[in-house]
């Protein structure tokens, strides 16, 4: 079985679906995808988001602001517990730094990172990462502020081995996207062949970034078995090895999620 450990179910295009969650959901299962990871992105939207994938027992949560959006949306701790402590949500974020669209915004974007790490920390859950350009300042401020026990994850990572290694150091999994089937991505594929599978986790970022041979058009999480196969394929495994690994690792990074329980609706 495969696991997409990131996506956005609530901007999902389901007109090929009849405009039915469950369907899209249904899709994904057939391919074997069997439970994702629902990544918040604004606080103002999380309570739509959370009661769009409630049903849904292998859905889970996230809870947290992207960093494009911190000088808009600020949130504090005590409002990052509050909200995580519904049963669904086992991961803080998608929270962290991308100095490549927004360099005036650092200082917010650094305070709401810093905020998201000590809710992580308080409540020992993993903390999802988007860093782009701002390697140093990423990595500082997890070591700085982030709880080495409960760790995270560096999601859709397209920086340097040394960069992953940092984190690897500090307790952290590396995910790839869709972006390792790119044409253009040898040295993102040079990436993952150093990683050990062990630390690795595959995911769409759905609606974003779907994967060769279906880039251009919209993603959704059955496509994550095209990451899986790109991943089998650069590491010299079946894809199997890397469908059973990377749920392995889903579930000892993201040790709230129950994995005994089934994909179908209650």
């Amino acid at each position: 079985m495969f696991i997409d450990s990131h996506c956005h179910l609530d901007r999902l295009d389901l007109s090929p679906y009849d405009n039915k969650f469950s369907d899209m959901l249904q899709a994904a299962f057939d391919r074997k995808v069997d439970a994702m990871l629902c990544v918040s992105i604004a606080m103002s939207q999380f309570p739509s988001m959370y009661e769009l994938i409630k049903p849904y027992e292998r859905v889970f949560a996230s809870v947290g602001i992207h960093p494009l959006s911190a000088a808009e949306e600020q949130v504090s701790v005590k409002e990052l517990i509050e909200q995580a402590s519904q049963s669904k949500v086992i991961a803080i974020g998608e929270t962290g730094l991308d100095y490549y669209y927004q360099t005036d915004t650092k200082e917010a974007q650094q305070k709401s990172f810093e905020t998201h790490l000590v809710a992580a920390g308080e409540l020992k859950l993993p903390v999802i990462v988007h860093t782009r350009d701002a390697r140093q300042d990423t990595l500082d401020m997890i070591k700085a502020h982030g709880n080495q026990e409960s760790g995270g994850v560096l999601h859709c990572f397209t920086e340097s081995l040394d960069m992953a290694k940092a984190a690897l150091d500090m307790n952290y999994y590396i995910s790839f996207s869709g972006i390792t089937t790119f044409r253009n991505a040898s040295e993102l594929r040079d990436v993952v062949k150093e990683i050990p599978l062990e630390r690795i986790l595959i995911e769409t970022d759905a609606p974003y970034l779907a994967p060769v041979p279906y880039r251009g058009k919209k993603n959704e999480p059955k496509y994550v078995v095209e990451v899986a196969q790109c991943i089998a394929d650069l590491k010299g495994v079946s894809i199997d090895v890397v469908a059973q690994q990377t749920t392995d690792n889903f579930y000892r990074l993201f040790n709230k999620a129950d994995q005994n329980v089934s994909i179908s609706s209650n």
